[in-house]
């Protein structure tokens, strides 16, 4: 199963963005999946637990919502929403038409918690 490899890659960059902000803990991570993405968020919720055990987000909420597939009519110029088996322009019907989205596997939105202070450095004393 890929989606335990997606969910690994995922993970490395939260924490990456997690430690950039100072934070010790993922409280909620949101992904935009795209049907046309290669990857099924049933596979992907049942490997994350097992991905994220040990993680700063081993207890985050994991919020996978759907992305549409969008195509740009190159005949009309239309951005229309089609199926993911019959990408046709929802305008004029022509098959001539270029993905906008619906491949994607996005990380949208993180919730971070728990900051790390800054050591606040000793305040000098006024000289009497």
């Amino acid at each position: 199963m890929h989606e335990f490899s997606l969910c690994r890659a995922l993970l490395r960059q939260v924490e990456q963005v997690a430690r950039e902000h100072g934070a010790r803990r993922v409280d909620r991570i949101e992904l935009r999946l795209g049907p046309l993405s290669g990857a099924e968020a049933a596979l992907l919720r049942q490997a994350w637990p097992l991905a994220a055990a040990g993680t700063l987000a081993a207890a985050a909420e994991l919020v996978i919502e759907p992305a549409p597939v969008v195509v740009r009519c190159t005949a009309c110029g239309a951005e229309t929403e089609a199926a993911p088996n019959r990408l046709l322009c929802g305008a004029c019907g022509d098959w001539r038409t270029r993905l906008v989205s619906g491949d994607e596997l996005l990380l949208a939105q993180l919730e971070l918690s728990d900051f790390e202070m800054e050591e606040a450095a000793p305040c000098a004393s006024p000289s009497p």
